[in-house]
């Protein structure tokens, strides 16, 4: 098909020639028309799958991630986007605009709010199945024991909330008042927050990505109504990931006293522990010691210890060593603890003569875990009203 020009029609070079030309033409439009509408149509798909859950639009080149250059200066530095390393970084201009270091409002909202708290305490483990939600819970029964000792527990482990079960304390509700949220209470001087209250069955999973886990470990921190709490004991999942990041970033300018992480002896574990501590020191989050659950087990007869775990390197002690962290003890294992924990009962109380017990009490009431007052918290009361 010849144009007015003389030159043949891109795609009519193979039409039959018995065709009218303005069919021939028809067909050219048609086809070019529906390939575009299929390109319109995969551009909007693939924006719509780049949307987050939170309903931020993100911005997605390719479906390779970019990694973020070795030596950084950072969203919050002077030099964000601007620095010899950021050339070629996909974020460069992202970075230059400032808008990544645009402080989140809520964050000293949250330092207001944790004025009234004298110490935070984050328990950690890079390793899933170690023992730490039953380690916080029974720090926190061990604190709660003095009535004059405020206490309160905080599960943000989102998709795992075990931390209702161990307290006793499946199938409580979270009620609302004009102050925030009112923790549930398990005793007057100990108070516990969880997602897990707020589902409607404990065997409902929770689907949900960073940004809305981010969003509530924000909202357990700034609307939950603790009042003046001595001790503020934070369960987090095991890793480094999201909502660490997020309860670091938000409690930072309330000060930390520090984290307490939790290992088992054998190496598979430590192994994921030394991560968590290079984790701890990247975001400069004060370690205040390491606890080493499962550490052997004592026969209740013949008081024999044998070695469950076996520390193939040394274990934990060695560990600490090495990375000059100081270990804060070690917890046998007594099969009576996970007894307990899924009666919901405290074990301290359960077998005060366990030599858990013992392990458990004198990491207690050790100096590294009762560290100096915050000096930005107020005098916390002596028993709830």
């Amino acid at each position: 098909m010849i144009d007015n020009r003389g030159s043949v029609l891109k795609g009519t070079e193979n039409f039959p020639k018995h065709l009218p030309q303005g069919l021939r033409v028809r067909k050219v439009l048609f086809r070019r028309l529906i390939s575009r509408s299929w390109r319109v149509r995969l551009s909007a798909t693939r924006r719509k799958y780049a949307t987050a859950v939170s309903g931020e639009r993100v911005s997605v080149q390719s479906s390779r991630m970019e990694e973020v250059p070795h030596d950084c200066p950072g969203a919050d530095s002077a030099q964000a986007g601007r620095g010899a390393s950021c050339q070629g970084c996909p974020n460069q201009r992202l970075c230059a605009s400032g808008a990544g270091a645009a402080a989140d409002p809520a964050i000293e909202e949250i330092k207001e709010k944790m004025k009234t708290v004298k110490h935070k305490i984050l328990v950690l483990s890079g390793k899933g199945g170690v023992g730490k939600s039953t380690f916080s819970a029974h720090l926190a029964h061990g604190l709660a024991e003095d009535e004059n000792t405020q206490v309160a527990l905080l599960d943000i482990d989102i998709c795992g909330p075990s931390i209702p079960k161990i307290m006793g304390l499946e199938g409580e509700q979270v009620h609302q008042s004009g102050s925030g949220w009112s923790p549930v209470f398990l005793e007057d001087n100990l108070g516990v927050m969880s997602v897990g209250f707020l589902l409607s069955s404990p065997d409902d999973a929770v689907i949900w990505r960073g940004p809305k886990k981010n969003g509530m470990i924000k909202q357990f921190l700034r609307d939950v109504d603790w009042g003046e709490v001595d001790y503020l004991i934070v369960d987090t999942p095991p890793g480094t990931s999201d909502e660490h990041l997020s309860v670091v970033q938000y409690l930072t300018a309330a000060h930390i006293d520090g984290a307490v992480i939790i290992t088992t002896p054998q190496e598979v574990s430590l192994q994921d522990v030394r991560k968590e501590i290079s984790f701890c020191h990247k975001v400069k989050l004060p370690i205040i010691g390491v606890v080493e659950n499962m550490s052997g087990f004592i026969c209740p007869k013949c008081q024999k210890e044998s070695q469950i775990f076996p520390p193939t390197t040394g274990g934990a002690e060695a560990m600490c060593q090495d990375l000059k962290i100081p270990l804060l003890g070690k917890v046998p294992l007594d099969p009576r603890i996970g007894k307990s924990c899924d009666k919901g009962q405290s074990f301290l109380v359960e077998a005060p003569d366990s030599p858990a017990t013992v392990a458990y009490r004198s990491i207690i009431q050790s100096k590294c875990l009762r560290g100096p007052v915050n000096p930005e918290g107020h005098g916390a009361r002596k028993g709830r009203t």
